[in-house]
């Protein structure tokens, strides 16, 4: 398509036209640094062994929220269940299943590449490419097909390829797609320059709006940039992984969008900045986004005092021996807990790893009685090991989650509210 008939569509072909790329805004800095401030001691509360399992947990949480923005809402029971290859029988719920299955691996093997290549070029069209197209080559094919809304025609989402059809979501046209290596290029220059104090965590909310302005592949661009933005917050932020801002995005979708659609707009006026785009849209995206990351770090701040979940993890237990809160379905032992349970865990908690060894001072039980109360909590994945006959980690599992971290996702009937 000649660059003036594309201009005639309204289509975006000059980078230029992505101006503004950065803001300087004072309360958008004060909010960085509060994020900055909170997430590492929020990072610097729990051992390093408890963190693992929190982050196993979280990359759940963040495949829920996540493709919840996209319309799948497969619950996180549902989704861990999928982890185990325990799939529904309906078509329909199994894709979506996988769909969420297929973000939580794609979690795992960023911050796999990310400690294997720490100097990795998160910004670059390379990188992006990658994310795209792990997520798809893992998605049925049923999930791999979208429909032009103007022609009717269906057209195939091939993973880490960029678009090469035009595309209009809402009210926004994204730039040409003979066009999308230059904006990409340039994406990359401006935002995968170093800055220093609480610039990089303004640059990962502008470069969020951006990823989703250029908008560079037919489907998914909506998860490439929430993946991308995990991989920035991990590289910057101590404590990122234990919090997400998926969680929040979600729980604020209507803000969120709104947020978006706002630094779309063209700019208004002299007051309005220099460039093509809004200055002041680009701004409230900004201030909305950070606020939502200082909402998620408080959250998890509030759940993760140590006093209150200790409470909560002894509740549990005590529910478990009433027979009140029972076991997941498919686990074969007994649904009545011992009490002497809530002890064990809440020390996997303070200490990260208990060794096998000290079972039965914690618990106050005999040799046999304590190996068969590991063995229960284990096939549970209430306490988790490293290794067989390693040290005993606290788990996570999303069946005791509603209890352990009140409102970390919707309840499941029977949880608490």
């Amino acid at each position: 398509m000649p660059e003036s008939e594309a201009r005639k569509l309204g289509l975006y072909t000059k980078i230029s036209e992505m101006e503004p790329m950065m803001v300087e805004d004072g309360e958008s800095e004060d909010l960085a640094a509060q994020i900055l401030a909170k997430s590492a001691a929020l990072g610097a509360r729990l051992p390093e062994a408890t963190q693992i399992s929190m982050r196993e947990l979280l990359r759940i949480i963040n495949s829920y929220y996540s493709n919840m923005i996209e319309g799948n809402s497969t619950h996180p029971i549902d989704i861990e269940r999928a982890t185990r290859k325990d799939y529904s029988s309906d078509p329909a719920k199994r894709n979506r299943q996988i769909e969420s299955v297929a973000h939580i691996d794609c979690q795992r093997q960023i911050e796999e590449r990310l400690a294997r290549e720490p100097d990795v070029a998160i910004t670059s069209p390379d990188f992006l490419c990658w994310v795209h197209k792990i997520f798809y080559d893992q998605l049925p094919d049923e999930l791999r097909w979208v429909r032009n809304e103007e022609t009717g025609k269906k057209l195939e989402v091939v993973g880490g390829e960029i678009r090469t059809a035009d595309v209009r979501v809402g009210t926004h046209v994204g730039p040409a797609s003979f066009c999308l290596q230059a904006f990409l290029d340039r994406f990359h220059q401006r935002y995968g320059t170093q800055s220093h104090g609480v610039h990089p965590i303004i640059t990962v909310a502008a470069s969020h709006h951006r990823l989703m302005w250029i908008h560079p592949f037919m489907d998914g661009n909506g998860r490439v940039a929430r993946l991308y933005t995990d991989a920035a917050f991990r590289r910057i932020l101590p404590g990122y992984g234990i919090w997400n801002v998926s969680r929040g995005l979600a729980r604020n979708r209507d803000s969120y969008y709104n947020a978006l659609s706002h630094a779309d707009a063209p700019r208004k006026g002299d007051l309005d900045g220099r460039g093509n785009l809004s200055r002041k849209g680009l701004e409230k995206f900004c201030r909305v986004f950070l606020e939502v990351c200082v909402d998620q770090i408080e959250y998890m701040d509030s759940v993760l005092k140590l006093d209150g979940l200790l409470e909560r993890i002894k509740g549990y237990v005590t529910l478990r021996t009433l027979n009140i809160a029972l076991p997941p379905s498919g686990i074969a032992s007994a649904s009545k807990m011992r009490p002497e349970a809530a002890r064990l865990l809440q020390e996997a908690l303070l200490r990260g790893e208990v060794p096998r060894g000290e079972v039965g001072r914690i618990t106050g039980l005999g040799d046999r009685v304590a190996r068969g109360l590991v063995s229960a909590l284990l096939q549970e994945k209430l306490l988790v090991s490293p290794m067989p006959q390693g040290g005993l980690r606290l788990g996570f599992p999303i069946h005791a989650v509603e209890y352990y971290f009140p409102s970390l996702y919707p309840p499941t009937s029977g949880g608490p509210a």
